[in-house]
């Protein structure tokens, strides 16, 4: 953390406020108090999601940015059919749509030189492949406090600095926890 500190002269923090983000929310504010913490809302999250996002935020004092499709959640259900399944063609799409181009609209406008990302090694074999430090999106130097962290090291900080979680949870995208939805490849060269 305070290596990536120490060198970002425009940093930011993305989160999807999955169960445990609050750790590295937690971690990162204390150092960077104002940084651009950048939600791609899909508009297909969890209710509980979304509650637990103005819980952290105010609890955090979270200067968050939020990013949501072009297309709405309504028209997506009405006119597209809904959420496609993992295995239908529509699904890259469909992912392109909710997740990559409100992320890269996100990037396009902060221009971060810094990102720091919860991404660990036991998440799956590419994250794995990434390092603690690595190349990201657009030519950012990807940090991963966490990297090396474990389920039970998160729990344990959100235990020890009384932060609340979020457990019910659900990414339209990925659909299963070990796969990627895409934002790790984009500028990884993937």
């Amino acid at each position: 953390m305070q290596w990536a500190v120490l060198r970002a002269s425009n940093p930011v923090i993305t989160t999807n406020f999955r169960p445990h983000t609050a750790a590295l929310l937690h971690l990162v504010t204390r150092l960077l108090p104002d940084i651009p913490v950048i939600w791609v809302d899909s508009g297909l999250n969890t209710p509980e999601t979304y509650r637990y996002v103005e819980t952290i935020t105010k609890h955090l004092a979270l200067n968050l940015q939020v990013y949501t499709p072009r297309v709405t959640t309504a028209r997506r259900m009405a006119v597209f059919n809904g959420v496609p399944d993992l295995t239908h063609p529509e699904h890259h799409a469909f992912t392109q749509e909710v997740k990559l181009e409100p992320f890269e609209r996100a990037f396009r406008e902060h221009q971060p030189d810094i990102w720091f990302t919860g991404i660990r090694s036991d998440q799956n074999a590419f994250r794995q492949s990434l390092g603690i430090v690595s190349t990201g999106a657009f030519g950012t130097t990807r940090v991963a406090p966490v990297f090396h962290w474990t389920e039970v090291d998160l729990e344990d900080y959100l235990y020890e600095h009384k932060l609340p979680d979020n457990p019910v949870y659900s990414d339209p995208t990925k659909v299963r926890d070990d796969r990627e939805c895409g934002l790790q490849h984009l500028g990884s060269g993937i």
